[in-house]
């Protein structure tokens, strides 16, 4: 095998692969195998056509593609081994020659991680945020508990914003029903804006047994092409309107609550306060992380690829589909109901997904150029908080992690974030 390269341009790479004959020949012999299963041709059993007789009636090209389906793969990781490449996504294949008697001479165009040239990212001068817990802060977050223990109660009087509505109700274009816009005793909470825009403002005002037609126009982007952009009717029926009673805040309140050691509202400020104390320390943190991290990512200087954004966009949009799935929400449900496309949202999510990407080259560069070493007590630490996460003994962690230098690595990494951190001014 023979290999070249020359860049393309930023961070894309052509390799150009030649085979000889000789390894060529290897690719057809492991394809006729493989086709040779799945031919049938009378006068021989499924299986057992000759190769001779296999290309004189069918040709050897027939064998060419799955023949470089055997081969090129490992040539290609092999190329871009020996060019010391570092792909980031899958290569773009053209066949320039392919012959039985000649070989194979295959481009394969890769984009490539970018190198990153680093500015400062020690030293660096971050904002910091304040760990102080205001009483108006404590007050809220009790007011939330209330807000969590508090119950629905039927309302007599008119629907308002913040009440939750038990309605049906039914859509209609131009007079006839649209499929997805019927449902019968939905509960909606006005102001909560999951709705179209403007059908939950109608609702506000109508009271139990209430009956009306509600006229609003879906999205001009909404993803049914029949629906987008247009005026449609909902004829709407009110069953019950409900609104939320909070709980008197008192020691009686407290104590049904179950917290352990907690049975007064003096103790339980108490409780809250230290909790808000802690998550406010821990946000302080993150915020100082983020802020190093995005300063460091903005005097550094490369060139992101495209498709690595691309490919981060669609980890994103994994995870979002996971976590709707989690509260049993389909993606097609979600998008009906937020009248949104897959499109709309992917270009939403590219801004978060570009930060995200050039934000972890950055800091895996400080990585690289750090280089700080890895104590096996260190290892064995990490190893001792998996145990205890997943309630399992070290050992048993140990035999489900055959190789640790990933493990060392991500500890590698902790390590160079906290170094960035510590030494912010």
């Amino acid at each position: 095998m023979n290999v070249t390269s020359k860049n393309v341009e930023t961070n894309r790479v052509e390799l150009t692969i030649t085979l000889t004959a000789e390894e060529f020949g290897k690719g057809l012999d492991t394809a006729f195998e493989k086709v040779r299963e799945e031919v049938s041709v009378e006068g021989f059993r499924k299986g057992k056509i000759p190769r001779k007789m296999f290309e004189q009636k069918f040709g050897v090209e027939a064998l060419y593609d799955e023949a470089l389906n055997a081969i090129l793969p490992a040539a290609y990781s092999e190329a871009a081994q020996a060019e010391g490449l570092d792909p980031v996504d899958y290569p773009e294949w053209e066949v320039k020659e392919i012959s039985k008697e000649d070989g194979v001479v295959a481009t394969a165009t890769v984009w490539t991680r970018p190198v990153v040239e680093l500015g400062e990212y020690k030293g660096l001068k971050v904002e910091r945020l304040s760990e102080e817990v205001t009483t108006e802060e404590v007050q809220a977050e009790i007011d939330k508990l209330a807000a969590s223990h508090s119950e629905m109660i039927l309302k007599e009087e008119k629907a308002a914003e913040g009440d939750t509505a038990i309605i049906d109700f039914e859509g209609f274009k131009d007079d006839v029903a649209f499929e997805g816009g019927k449902a019968e005793n939905h509960p909606l909470e006005l102001g909560s804006n999951s709705f179209i825009p403007g059908f939950e403002e109608q609702v506000i005002g109508m009271a139990a047994g209430d009956e009306k037609d509600i006229n609003v126009t879906f999205p001009e982007g909404y993803h049914s092409e029949d629906l987008a952009g247009a005026a449609v009717v909902f004829k709407v029926k009110v069953h019950e309107v409900k609104v939320r009673q909070l709980p008197e805040i008192d020691d009686e309140f407290v104590k049904e609550l179950d917290k352990e050691g907690i049975e007064t509202v003096e103790q339980l400020t108490t409780d809250v306060t230290e909790t808000l104390t802690e998550h406010k320390k821990l946000a302080a943190k993150e915020h100082l992380t983020n802020a190093v991290i995005e300063q460091a990512t903005e005097n550094a200087t490369f060139e992101v690829p495209e498709v690595m954004v691309e490919n981060e966009v669609s980890n994103m949009v994994k995870q979002m589909e996971q976590q709707y799935q989690q509260q049993g929400i389909s993606m097609e449900m979600f998008l009906q109901f937020s009248g949104q496309t897959m499109e709309a949202i992917r270009e939403q999510m590219q801004p978060s997904a570009a930060k995200r990407v050039k934000q972890s080259l950055v800091v895996n560069a400080v990585v690289e150029k750090e280089n700080l070493e890895v104590t096996e007590e260190e290892v064995e630490k990490e190893l001792e908080k998996m145990s205890e996460m997943y309630g399992m003994p070290v050992d048993q962690i140990k035999t489900m992690i055959p190789d640790m230098e990933p493990l060392k690595q991500d500890i590698r990494s902790n390590k160079t974030i906290d170094l960035m951190v510590e030494s912010a001014k």
